[in-house]
């Protein structure tokens, strides 16, 4: 089924939630740099969609699901996706800009995050287990009591992860990014 695409929209500050019990449906939809900063999705379903260097600046996605959706090159700041509905979810996020967001309590396993700029994002009581933050810029972000194992993080850069805290078990690291693993212990590497 060819994707229905829209293309240079602007729906800044706009609604677009879903009233109950009539959730609004969005599907097979390509958005193609369009502005949804300030925008409002709340219950909204988008399904087999792709978003495609679109801006989601403080855009609101109260218990919004996401099945089979493809963020590329976008947008996302002061983001929380901690409020959204985690049933089917099924994302992935390539090469955005993700900063000031929020993915606390969130089980969001097998989660893809490649070639992205993360900056100070809190993935605080999040289940990350089998995701992939390969070749991303982790600057600032925060993982605590988190789920990691069997996440990938090769190539990853500027990231601190205590393992004290965390759950780093089968976790896969670069080995020069590796070293960033000791920084919680207050020791001098020479």
């Amino acid at each position: 089924m060819e994707l229905m695409t829209f293309e240079n929209r602007i729906v800044q500050n706009e609604d677009w939630s879903g009233k109950k019990p009539d959730f609004l449906e969005i599907s097979n939809c390509k958005f193609s740099n369009c502005d949804f900063s300030d925008a409002k999705f709340v219950g909204t379903k988008f399904i087999d969609c792709r978003f495609l260097t679109c801006n989601f600046s403080n855009t609101e996605l109260l218990n919004c699901s996401f099945q089979n959706v493809v963020f590329e090159e976008c947008k996302m700041v002061g983001v929380v996706f901690s409020l959204i509905n985690k049933f089917l979810l099924a994302w992935e996020f390539k090469g955005c800009t993700l900063a000031l967001c929020n993915f606390s309590n969130l089980d969001i396993k097998k989660s893809k995050f490649s070639d992205c700029l993360i900056r100070d994002t809190d993935f605080v009581d999040v289940d990350l287990s089998g995701s992939d933050f390969s070749n991303c810029d982790l600057r600032e972000s925060k993982f605590q009591n988190a789920n990691l194992s069997h996440t990938d993080f090769s190539g990853a850069r500027n990231y601190r992860i205590n393992p004290l805290n965390n759950k780093i078990s089968k976790a896969k690291f670069s080995a020069d990014g590796a070293i960033s693993l000791l920084g919680a212990f207050d020791i001098t590497i020479t």
